[in-house]
């Protein structure tokens, strides 16, 4: 017996999904650009489907919406009429967004990941390298070794080289406690373009890969304005930006509560924003300034930074902005708590917290 021959694959037409497969996919991105309002998002839909005739005499929007509800995406409310998102259609959307940022990744090759710890790994992956000095026996695959040796000196003189050895990939079993900061200040979507869409769905992609492949780390997501408060998983897909102000301390000063309880030794801060803090609470009162980089504002902030430093909590910082001052705030910042920061477009947003994400799992912060 050779084994299994493989060809190459040609992926299916786009014609073989169904005619609610198609519309379904645009369906959620509206949803999520219309913050979970399923009734604006079915309008969306429908002057889409106008213009571009994304249905036919067979398979109508209202055929879509009574799949939706059929399916459990969404629900009726039978005296208003109104229709809701249900807990299938948020967990959706958390799938989505995480096949959408993370799923195009490709998987680095071995020894690309630096780590500070030598030797094994305690949790075997399915990835396979070539074997270096310092691998433990335990740690070398048999079978793909056998193999390896066979092919490249044959089967009737056996014999095996370093060359031919396998080795199972492994990481360390690093649980880490992470805070989500979402910067929900109105200039999140000033100038006609929205960057609080592409920051919740980086929210709800990081949410997924950590409940599904870490269950034992923690992830809290918070959002900042004028405030800074707690939100719920549920909550992501209805965010909106509000007529606030930028209050970097509020959001640094409950994510800094909420890693103190946490038990886990490696903690971290993910700040996503597009701007410098521009208020700070003095008592019930707000100090605001928008027009440059306040002293005042600043020095607080970064005094912060330093707090964190301290205690070992990093902050990395996601700007997704290029003004000067922002750039001027964001290396002062990153300096005064020796994080790392990433100046990103929105599309390359989710590339960048899921590489950061994966390099700090890698070593004790």
């Amino acid at each position: 017996m050779l084994g299994y021959r493989f060809s190459k694959f040609t992926p299916p037409p786009e014609g073989s999904k169904t005619d609610f497969e198609k519309l379904f996919k645009i369906f959620m991105q509206l949803v999520l650009i219309t913050s979970g309002n399923v009734s604006e998002a079915l309008q969306w839909l429908t002057e889409v489907d106008k213009q571009y005739k994304l249905t036919n005499e067979n398979y109508g929007i209202g055929d879509f919406i009574e799949d939706l509800k059929k399916n459990g995406f969404i629900s009726e409310d039978g005296q208003r009429g109104e229709f809701k998102l249900k807990a299938k259609g948020e967990q959706n959307l958390r799938q989505s967004a995480l096949e959408e940022i993370f799923g195009k990744l490709k998987k680095a090759k071995g020894g690309e990941h630096k780590t500070h710890h030598n030797g094994r790994g305690d949790e075997p992956t399915t990835d396979r390298r070539d074997y270096e000095f310092g691998d433990t026996v335990e740690q070398i695959s048999m079978t793909d070794s056998l193999k390896n040796a066979q092919v490249n000196h044959g089967v009737e003189n056996f014999y095996m080289t370093e060359e031919d050895l396998e080795v199972i990939e492994s990481e360390y079993k690093t649980q880490t406690s992470t805070v989500l900061m979402i910067d929900i200040s109105h200039s999140m979507i000033l100038y006609g373009e929205d960057r609080i869409t592409p920051a919740k769905k980086v929210a709800m992609a990081l949410t997924e890969l950590i409940t599904k492949k870490y269950p034992k780390d923690t992830l809290d997501i918070l959002v900042f304005g004028d405030d800074a408060w707690q939100i719920e998983i549920k909550d992501l897909p209805y965010l909106q930006v509000g007529p606030f102000h930028t209050n970097t301390v509020a959001g640094l000063e409950l994510a800094m509560d909420i890693l103190r309880k946490r038990k886990n030794a490696n903690k971290q801060v993910f700040m996503i924003t597009d701007g410098k803090p521009t208020c700070i609470k003095q008592g019930i009162k707000y100090y605001k300034n928008s027009f440059g980089l306040d002293h005042k504002i600043l020095a607080k902030t970064l005094n912060l930074a330093g707090q964190l430093r301290k205690i070992k909590i990093p902050v990395t910082t996601f700007m997704i902005a290029t003004d000067p001052y922002l750039k001027s705030f964001v290396r002062d910042f990153t300096k005064a708590n020796n994080g790392n920061a990433y100046y990103s477009s929105l599309q390359g947003l989710g590339n960048l917290v899921f590489e950061d994400f994966k390099k700090n799992k890698r070593k004790k912060l």
